[in-house]
């Protein structure tokens, strides 16, 4: 048996780390926003074995126990008390890595979604959630996608109006790849702020583009200070970006443009310089059997 399912990267409208907690988890608030760029993740039964294998297109993805699709299927399978025998997670990687952009939790969850699918195990989304908050914070917010407010670890949801700008330019500076655990540090260092993301949730819930692009905001932005970030932006600003954010902890830059057409010569002006450009839209979903 055979399924396939669509993961979907996400960016980070707002990103507040609001403190530490004595486990050594951050504590955030945070706007996320699922976007049509997906990883396809493809699972495959073995009745011949009883392995959990792991095969990727994109070089320097662990395809052993460490990546994190082969936890996700032994979280499953722990929590379902399903007994199986072998399976084979292929990833077919286009969402960049190591750049903010959930790539590695979107395979996650797709593969939580895959085994619920062909073991039919009828779990419901928030079953299927729990799990994922096993594997990964961001993986519950994959599974399910569209507009949220995540708090806490950012595990906790709560639905918000949906993000109506429909043109999001997605870049990732080819030389630069971010350490989570180097930037949390960096941030750990900021001054306290009033939360960007409340102000965010507010933007949304006036349907006022300028506002919700004038609110864009995020710490490990502003704590890095990557140059190559700081470039990036400005080029999607000289072309005609109404908002312009780095997500999650970076590298990868985000540009929401009302104007369709001026979201497309952005990308072919970016594709001169990167290799790692994507004209997306928002999505209200998260990953999806196809």
């Amino acid at each position: 048996m055979e399924v396939k399912v669509q993961a979907p990267a996400k960016i980070n409208l707002t990103l507040d780390v609001v403190g530490k907690r004595p486990d050594g988890y951050h504590e955030l608030k945070t706007v996320m926003q699922a976007v049509d760029l997906y990883d396809i993740i493809t699972i495959t039964t073995d009745d011949n074995s009883e392995e959990i294998t792991v095969s990727c297109n994109y070089e320097g993805v662990p395809c052993d126990d460490s990546n994190i699709c082969a936890k996700a299927a032994y979280r499953f399978f722990d929590y379902t008390h399903t007994e199986h025998k072998g399976i084979h997670i292929d990833i077919n990687k286009i969402i960049p890595t190591q750049a903010g952009l959930a790539g590695g939790s979107s395979d996650g969850a797709a593969v939580i979604l895959g085994l619920n699918y062909l073991y039919k195990t009828m779990l419901s989304e928030k079953e299927m959630c729990e799990i994922g908050e096993r594997v990964g914070a961001d993986v519950p917010f994959c599974l399910v996608g569209g507009t949220k407010l995540c708090t806490g670890i950012g595990t906790k949801m709560h639905k918000l109006p949906s993000f109506k700008c429909k043109n999001i330019v997605i870049c990732k500076p080819d030389t630069v790849s971010v350490s989570t655990a180097e930037a949390y540090r960096k941030v750990d260092a900021l001054n306290s702020h009033s939360s960007y993301t409340d102000e965010m949730v507010k933007a949304l819930y006036s349907f006022d583009i300028f506002r919700i692009t004038t609110t864009l905001y995020n710490d490990f932005e502003v704590a890095l200070q990557i140059p190559q970030v700081v470039d990036l932006k400005g080029k999607m600003l000289k072309c005609k970006a109404d908002g312009v954010g780095m997500s999650g902890s970076g590298s990868a830059v985000f540009g929401i443009f009302t104007s369709e057409r001026k979201a497309k010569k952005c990308v072919e002006k970016l594709k001169e310089e990167y290799s790692e450009v994507f004209l997306c839209k928002p999505v209200k979903t998260g990953c999806i059997v196809e």
